[in-house]
């Protein structure tokens, strides 16, 4: 562990040096971390069981790292204001690249951002140009469209909404432009942001037709995110959603799938079993599935998530995340990590996957388990900061 803490100073002091404010420098840099990809090992072991085929790319690790919480200052994962110790653009600007570095000397492939991310996409398009031919080869990343972004880089909207959706074609159209001006060559998916049957947009032939030409102009894949207790639905409607061809639309999926909500994992199998890649967002619900959630009424279940981690030496976090990974759609598990220090207790899953007994994660599924209503209720509940 001392070793890989060395290679993740290592990268972030490069980080620094790059991504500050002197640009000149850029040529340089890359040089070095040329030199780096050279000598780079692997920082954490992973487990055969922890790695999948996504997005037809064989042999991934099954951990990504979504920007939710790394491109804009407010969010509302539990203690995510006390973890940033600088709230201006630039300084997140420089935690975002720390972070991003850090997960790929971890062996971290995978990223995801979104439009409504305040500057994700604009953080992670910079910190992309800056790796060399190697290091680009082995990323994959995704982006999405359908909300933006309105908090104006504030936490304290005054009641406000922090984002705001609008699933019409006119803005797929407007927020694809805009990913690509940040991600261009680099992006590989582009998903609806949280697809809901409200909101129409399995049913919006033109927003269907707009994204098929993307698919076949750009030769980005096609996901959508689901949110709210209806997303086994949603999912089913997805799947059924067909080009002009008659092949299917989507290639992914994101859904929210943790040990408080499992609902979905029926309809995930489905998908996975259809051809799609399944991407799990929210593997820790936005904190509560961690010490960090004090509520008393959640204080039997961290008691039995401490002592299957105990079993294990290891933690909640990493425990929680490992128990999704082993799901039997095999999803891509992202962590919504803030800091270089979770990214690196959430990234143990990776090792974790291989010892973690089926029966011991099908007790904690049984355990922890909330009815999908009370869990998106207390959802909403949670507080930007």
């Amino acid at each position: 562990m001392q070793a890989a803490n060395l290679r993740i100073s290592q990268r972030i002091a490069y980080h620094k040096m790059c991504f500050g404010r002197d640009r000149t420098r850029l040529s340089a840099c890359k040089a070095i971390g040329a030199k780096m990809q050279q000598q780079q090992q692997q920082a954490v072991a992973i487990s055969p069981k922890a790695k999948g085929t996504f997005l037809g790319v064989p042999d991934m690790p099954l951990l990504g790292l979504g920007l939710a919480a790394l491109g804009r200052p407010g969010y509302i994962n539990l203690g995510h204001g006390a973890d940033l110790t600088g709230k201006t653009v630039e300084e997140m600007r420089s935690n975002c690249g720390e972070v991003l570095s850090a997960a790929l000397g971890l062996g971290i492939r995978y990223f995801d951002a979104a439009r409504s991310y305040g500057r994700a996409e604009e953080f992670l398009g910079s910190w992309l140009g800056g790796l060399v031919p190697e290091q680009l080869s082995r990323t994959v990343v995704g982006s999405k469209w359908g909300y933006y972004y309105t908090a104006d880089w504030q936490i304290d909207t005054g009641g406000q909404p922090h984002e705001v959706k609008e699933h019409s074609a006119a803005n797929l159209r407007k927020q694809a432009g805009e990913t690509a001006a940040h991600l261009g060559p680099h992006l590989a998916l582009y998903q609806i942001h949280s697809a809901t049957l409200e909101s129409g947009v399995l049913d919006a032939a033109d927003v269907l037709s707009e994204l098929e030409a993307l698919k076949r102009q750009r030769g980005w894949k096609m996901g959508l995110s689901l949110s709210g207790v209806q997303q086994p639905v949603t999912l089913r409607k997805a799947i059924a959603v067909r080009m002009s061809d008659g092949s299917p639309l989507f290639d992914c999926v994101q859904a929210t799938f943790n040990l408080l909500e499992s609902s979905a994992g029926e309809a995930l199998t489905e998908a996975a079993a259809a051809g799609m890649s399944v991407i799990v967002k929210e593997g820790l619900a936005n904190g509560r599935l961690t010490s960090r959630n004090t509520d008393p009424a959640f204080a039997p279940r961290l008691a039995a998530l401490q002592r299957t981690a105990d079993k294990y030496g290891t933690t909640v976090d990493a425990l929680s995340l490992a128990a999704v990974m082993l799901q039997p759609f095999r999803p891509m598990v992202l962590s919504g990590a803030t800091t270089v220090q979770q990214l690196g207790s959430n990234a143990a899953a990776l090792e974790l996957a291989g010892r973690l007994q089926e029966a011991d994660v099908t007790a904690l599924v049984s355990e922890l388990a909330q009815p999908p209503e009370q869990y998106w209720a207390e959802r909403s509940a949670l507080t930007w900061n």
